[in-house]
């Protein structure tokens, strides 16, 4: 017998038989789905935050008047 019989046998013998892959890998989804969740909390938690600071906005605008239509030289 050479290495590489031996070292296929010896996978053969520990690797689990039969089993169900979607029972043991079923961690996997609900974990990916809890983090997707709550990521997709955190960007709703950001909704509207222009409106509720809209004083603020326009404090600036009034500091810093748009500039005039045109290519941008002056």
């Amino acid at each position: 017998m050479n290495f590489a019989t031996t070292l296929t046998l010896a996978a053969a013998e520990t690797e689990p038989h039969g089993g169900n892959v979607m029972a043991e890998t079923f961690g996997y989804g609900i974990v990916a789905f809890v983090v997707f969740l709550s990521l997709g909390l955190v960007t709703l938690s950001y909704r509207n935050v222009a409106n509720r600071h809209a004083h603020k906005a326009e404090a600036y605008a009034a500091k810093n008047p748009a500039p005039q239509a045109g290519h941008g030289h002056h």
